[in-house]
């Protein structure tokens, strides 16, 4: 759901180019060929999507971010090994990556792209085998979870991780037992995530129903 004002999404192309510009010149400096830094850093740059427009996501995290890649990078590494057909392999690279990150907690889409350039990257990926999960992917995930720390720090609102996000100054408010089985009308969630000032990755439709099963989960503990 987007409610962000001009200047969040000025904030977020802005980190998504600092952040692909250190990734892409270091896979450069290492003489990575033309080809296997063009899948690579593709790779990367859905990863500083969620990071800089969604940086308090689940899926965002820094777990999630180092994990998904280097757990995919292993898994498209091994397919590769292991399977013959490409279209398969690649196909199986996707697969197990997907259950390993939900099996390790570190679900993170464009692992899926990790995975599949382990089989697609031609000679120089295939040239550098199991190291491809710690270079250059290891250390790729590793700058951009570094590079949205340092970039969202100085916004207090946007800080990286969201462990680092100040909590609201002020206590939640008492439930008012008056109002308290009115249900949230569509401007009052408009107001809200307004105030968010931010991308928020689930739509108005879901957000709805997830407080109305909560309200009924509600009452239905206190008739127990």
């Amino acid at each position: 759901m987007q409610h962000s004002s001009h200047g969040e999404k000025l904030l977020s192309g802005l980190g998504g180019f600092v952040a692909i510009f250190i990734v892409y010149l270091i896979t450069t400096l290492f003489e990575l060929a033309l080809q296997s830094q063009l899948l690579f850093v593709a790779s990367m740059g859905a990863s500083a999507v969620l990071l800089f427009a969604t940086p308090h996501g689940p899926l965002s995290q820094p777990w999630n971010v180092a994990g998904g890649h280097v757990v995919s990078a292993f898994f498209g590494v091994l397919a590769h090994k292991l399977i013959g057909n490409q279209i398969f392999a690649g196909a199986a690279a996707v697969g197990m990556a997907i259950t390993a990150m939900y099996y390790l907690r570190c679900l993170h889409p464009p692992g899926g792209a990790t995975a599949l350039v382990a089989v697609v990257g031609g000679a120089t990926v295939d040239s550098f085998g199991f190291l491809y999960v710690f270079f250059p992917v290891g250390l790729g995930a590793v700058m951009m979870v570094l590079v949205a720390i340092a970039f969202n720090y100085p916004f207090e609102w946007r800080r990286y991780p969201i462990s680092l996000l100040n909590p609201p100054d002020d206590p939640p408010p008492t439930p008012d037992k008056t109002t308290n089985d009115q249900p949230i009308t569509h401007t009052d969630l408009v107001a809200a995530l307004g105030e968010l000032d931010g991308y928020v990755d689930i739509s108005e439709q879901d957000l709805l129903r997830i407080y109305e099963l909560a309200r009924q989960n509600q009452q239905q503990n206190l008739k127990n």
